[in-house]
């Protein structure tokens, strides 16, 4: 029997993890899923495990050497200036042992998730352990060692011959994904981060919109810093329908990186949990409009693993299994477990009060020049109604 939704995880996951002091701490899964299991709405039999990605299937996105060097630089194997110039070593992306397994598994678990809806085993299926969309064919970036959307993507593209819409909701524009498709008409990538002049990876202007074949198929909504709710989502809603229109999909892949938040230690906007509610939804309703429900979601950024991420992520599942009604206060069960391991004073209300951060003193001039990007960037499409 086809199930609604799935949710691939184990714990394996969690080996993902550069040192004790690095910002990307895959502990975020497990306080996410026992949120969810709290509320009685993840069980044990809608859990799927991940898989290994093979080496072969890696190559589709990465170039043969590099996944060599990061076997052997997992291995203690690599010379420090080669690393270097695969990007491994730097602050940003240290070498642990045994990486190439780790980042192999996180591949492998959206390919998992991929297979499930491609073989209509599930309308939708969930791999919050990936989503490292910064990775190049050639090198690591940005906490990022092998790009799992970009090899789903291909294999997508070689297995099921679908033509793919990416959707990215992370701060950080989705810069490996974009170049890795930028001239390729069968896929369309869609970012919606803070503007690059402010932020990593500097990348993601609204001009950016793909080469040759795939020109027009790349679309980039930089949003300026400090946007509110209100903003963020006039800006989304309208752009991804818009696009989704345009470029009619067989299946949705969305990344949901959580770190647009006004918690987040490492971006500067400031949105709070009701636009994690709604990304999701609006998802759904794309998947069910275009591409008889075919979504993949992955997770992506998120650097308050307590206060945000577990919140943040949630939804995600609860939209994809149309129990969005969650509202209230959060299990006082899940605050008492994990308070006292937490450096900071969780939240007790699965939304953010406007009250919990200081007022944005450039709201209005933020919300027009949003509103000048979004117009910027639809224009090609609106035209061609005409």
């Amino acid at each position: 029997m086809k199930k609604e939704a799935v949710f691939v995880h184990s714990d394996q996951l969690l080996s993902y993890r550069f040192s004790e002091h690095h910002p990307f701490n895959q502990f975020r899964l497990t306080l996410t899923i026992d949120l969810l299991k709290t509320i009685g709405k993840l069980r044990d039999s809608d859990i799927a495990s991940p898989r290994l990605a093979s080496k072969e299937e890696l190559q589709l996105a990465h170039d043969v050497s590099y996944v060599e060097a990061v076997e052997k630089a997992g291995k203690g194997e690599l010379n420090a200036d080669i690393a270097e110039g695969y990007g491994l070593g730097t602050e940003d992306t240290p070498i642990f042992e045994n990486m190439h397994e780790a980042s192999s598994l996180l591949v492998g678990g959206t390919l998992t998730a991929v297979d499930w809806v491609m073989q209509e085993k599930a309308d939708h299926a969930l791999h919050l352990g990936g989503g490292l969309h910064h990775g190049f064919r050639g090198k690591a970036s940005g906490f990022c060692i092998y790009n799992d959307s970009s090899v789903a993507i291909k294999y997508l593209q070689e297995k099921y011959n679908a033509r793919v819409l990416y959707i990215d909701t992370d701060a950080h524009h989705g810069d490996g994904v974009q170049w890795t498709f930028y001239d390729d008409p069968d896929v369309c990538t869609f970012s919606i981060h803070e503007t690059g002049r402010y932020l990593f990876p500097g990348t993601g202007n609204v001009n950016e919109r793909g080469q040759g074949k795939g020109y027009g198929t790349s679309f980039n909504l930089p949003l300026e810093a400090f946007t509110e709710d209100d903003s963020w989502l006039e800006s989304y809603e309208t752009a991804v329908w818009e696009i989704a229109d345009f470029f009619k999909p067989d299946v949705i892949l969305t990344q949901n990186g959580a770190d647009s938040h006004f918690h987040d230690p490492l971006t500067h906007l400031s949105v709070t949990t009701r636009i994690y509610e709604r990304i999701p939804q609006v998802a759904h309703e794309i998947a069910h409009k275009y591409c008889d429900g075919r979504w993949i979601a992955v997770g992506g950024g998120g650097y308050d693993i307590w206060r945000v991420v577990p919140r943040a992520w949630s939804y995600v599942w609860l939209a994809m299994t149309e129990q969005s009604d969650v509202k209230g206060s959060l299990p006082e069960q899940w605050l008492k477990r994990w308070q006292p391991k937490s450096p900071v004073q969780l939240p007790v209300n699965w939304h953010d009060a406007e009250e919990d951060y200081d007022a944005i003193p450039r709201k209005a001039e933020i919300e027009e020049k949003n509103r000048l990007t979004l117009d910027k960037l639809l224009y090609p499409l609106r035209q061609q109604k005409k």
